[in-house]
């Protein structure tokens, strides 16, 4: 209860029977948070009824680190001033927002210990390269790179719907709670994203790409993910690489983006030339291991392909 005679108490008082310091009650008065009902004839601080009920309130917010401008909003609209129209809708997105920054941190932090795991479990002698391989990766990680290296390799002309539909496949998403191996599989993903295929200067790119336009590159994409689809399904069995509709699918993909026929020669040409095109086996490698996951990846069924016409032509493609 109040013990002046005019029903209010001072800084001293209120910070008292709230367990604070009277530098936290000014710091909340000189911000709006904490009114103040009037000033004494010398000029003190002095605060009425419910400054006792607000100032637990802000404490009770800031305890859960929500920033001052959500304390604001939750107690304008205890106030009746917030606009928004929804009744606790302040406190309920203030909330809601914090989870998610918690969240975040929490991704960050499993990230950062498998990251330390990950150094700590290699023999001592590998230990400086490991932590500057996993160290150049942000916690949590960013995929941006490998988006921006599948945008280097396919062709400059695809639409952007077929390039959309392509990264969601082939951009594997880091796993929210990560083993060593999975941390490790992410940073070699990097450093390979990270620096050109070959070493060279310029990205290489496979031969059916040089001359894409965007007609051309959208069937292309399109037939060759039915095709990879279907392989994926024969591997599933265990199926060995041979001619069948998954070939067929996939040898119409190039066709079809070539407005040419599906012919025994154009078989031969094809097959010699996915056999020089530039091989990115580590990625789809270091994908599986990142995801966890048995199925076939899209590299995997694009060699289980190459391989199946490779059978069917009679060709042998490089180890």
């Amino acid at each position: 209860m109040f013990t002046s005679h005019d029903g209010l108490w001072g800084i001293g008082e209120l910070a008292a029977r709230a367990g604070v310091g009277v530098k936290t009650v000014r710091f909340y008065s000189d911000g709006g948070l904490l009114p103040e009902a009037a000033r004494s004839v010398g000029g003190h601080r002095r605060y009425g009824p419910g400054s006792l009920e607000r100032l637990r309130m802000i404490r009770s917010l800031r305890a859960m680190d929500l920033p001052v401008s959500a304390v604001r909003r939750v107690l304008d609209e205890d106030d009746g001033e917030d606009t928004a129209g929804r009744v606790g809708g302040a406190l309920e997105d203030a909330v809601a927002g914090q989870l998610r920054t918690l969240g975040s941190q929490l991704r960050a932090l499993r990230w950062r210990e498998a990251a330390l795991r990950s150094v700590q479990e290699c023999p001592p002698a590998e230990r400086p390269a490991r932590l500057l391989l996993v160290g150049a990766v942000t916690s949590p990680p960013d995929t941006a790179p490998l988006a921006r290296f599948w945008r280097g390799w396919l062709p400059p002309r695809m639409p952007a719907r077929s390039v959309t539909a392509f990264l969601e496949v082939a951009v594997p998403q880091p796993p929210e709670d990560p083993d060593p191996g999975q941390v490790l599989a992410f940073a070699q993903l990097y450093a390979m994203v990270s620096r050109p295929c070959d070493g060279s200067a310029g990205q290489p790119q496979p031969h059916a790409h040089r001359a894409a336009g965007a007609r051309e590159s959208a069937i292309l994409y399109a037939g060759l993910a039915e095709a990879y689809g279907l392989a994926a399904t024969e591997m599933r069995r265990d199926g060995e690489p041979c001619p069948g509709e998954a070939l067929d699918g996939f040898v119409d993909a190039y066709a079809s983006a070539r407005t040419t026929a599906d012919t025994p020669d154009f078989r031969r040409t094809l097959s010699r030339q996915l056999a020089g095109d530039p091989r990115i086996d580590r990625y789809w490698e270091l994908t599986a291991e990142l995801t966890g996951l048995p199925e076939p990846t899209p590299g995997a069924a694009h060699e289980w392909l190459c391989a199946a016409l490779d059978a069917d032509t009679g060709t042998t493609l490089p180890a």
